[in-house]
């Protein structure tokens, strides 16, 4: 292979634009689509190339819901804040109590919880009761689902996202735990966080 012909490639790869000498076609971009490509060199250093202009589109910024569902769906994390706490002015509006805030709430208090569904467990010993684990911003906080209430709301405890449970609190020995009257479904966004079922 000739040396000029090395050389001449080597000059168009440094420009990101292929001239007569790439592939005989004239006006033929050799820069990959969907990367990115840049002048090089401080000649052209405040000169965008051909490919920059025309590779310049519009796209509509994503909403944080929808950049939490992808990070979600391609991961099953995000790096930015938990969900919950995109709304936690309107949850705490309604009387709902952090997972942390918890721990300084007197035993047996009447009190409200949410989260995202991190486990569920429905151990053979425990006569029918269910055990709920819901992570928000602050940390985790766990709710006990009795038989008659399950029954109730079968679909809710076992299919449901996110959810709010009402109930008492049982706050002894540093074990936290609400002893749910009352569980419904949070439609507070399309994220779909997995969850341990019944391990």
């Amino acid at each position: 292979m000739a040396a000029g012909f090395l050389v001449n490639v080597a000059v168009a790869e440094n420009f990101h634009a292929a001239s007569s000498l790439a592939y005989g076609r004239p006006g033929i971009s050799i820069v990959p689509p969907g990367r990115e490509a840049h002048a090089i060199g401080q000649l052209f250093e405040n000169t965008p190339d051909e490919y920059e202009q025309q590779a310049t589109a519009p796209l509509r910024l994503m909403t944080t819901d929808e950049r939490l569902v992808a990070d979600f769906e391609s991961t099953g994390v995000t790096l930015g804040p938990h969900p919950m706490a995109y709304h936690r002015a309107e949850l705490n509006a309604a009387g709902v109590l952090s997972a942390a805030s918890l721990r300084g709430m007197p035993d047996g208090m009447y009190t409200r919880i949410a989260g995202a569904v991190i486990a569920r467990q429905r151990p053979g010993t425990a006569e029918g009761f269910i055990f709920l684990s819901l992570e928000d911003e602050t940390g985790i906080s766990n709710a006990i689902i009795n038989p008659h209430l399950y029954e109730r709301n079968r679909v809710t405890v076992t299919r449901g996202k996110f959810l709010r449970v009402e109930g008492t609190l049982q706050n002894q020995d540093g074990v936290i735990n609400v002893r749910a009257s009352a569980v419904r479904v949070l439609t507070l966004t399309d994220v779909n966080m997995r969850s341990h079922d019944f391990h």
